[in-house]
């Protein structure tokens, strides 16, 4: 219970530190916050929350990426929560820098998850990401302008088909590349 107090006050020194412990915490906030015992999820969730609140994006996704890629189907949906709240907060710019590419990517592995709560995060990431694109997209000829001509580009087919379809675009006709 003490750990949210804990982000809230030193944000991101926490991470810097003492980072095998904030590994250790995470991973059992992770697994708490996904247990049957309900005052224990919940006091284990308000944590992820103040961490994901608290702690800078560019320092917590790294710390979040391996978990989204764990055995245990509960910590990847818990994760995937956490990194969904967490990606808004970097802006359409830190978006950019960080890589969108590699953001969606992450979110593409997560809609066929076997929860559906990571797949609702997934979904969410993907709707913030095309939002961020498409407000700092600046039409030029090096980049394509279009949210599906973006994914079409980046992405094999299937991966761009299945963004696209997550976020509504290329409902109307085919989707370029396929």
């Amino acid at each position: 219970m003490a750990s949210g107090d804990v982000f809230i006050t030193y944000k991101d020194h926490i991470i810097d530190s003492v980072d095998p412990l904030v590994l250790s915490l995470l991973v059992q906030l992770l697994l708490k916050s996904s247990q049957d015992k309900r005052f224990l999820c919940e006091a284990a969730e308000k944590a992820l929350v103040a961490l994901t609140t608290s702690v800078s994006p560019t320092l917590l996704l790294p710390k979040l990426q391996p978990h989204l890629l764990g055995k245990n189907p509960r910590i990847r949906a818990k994760a995937s929560m956490c990194f969904c709240r967490s990606v808004p907060r970097l802006g359409a710019e830190g978006i950019k820098a960080y890589g969108i590419d590699k953001l969606i990517l992450v979110a593409v592995r997560q809609l066929s998850d076997k929860l559906p709560e990571s797949r609702e995060a997934a979904r969410t990431l993907l709707s913030q990401l095309q939002t961020a694109y498409e407000e700092s997209a600046v039409p030029n000829e090096s980049e394509p302008c279009s949210w599906e001509q973006f994914c079409s580009s980046k992405f094999p087919p299937s991966t761009a088909q299945a963004v696209l379809r997550v976020t509504g675009v290329g409902r109307e006709g085919p989707i370029l590349g396929s």
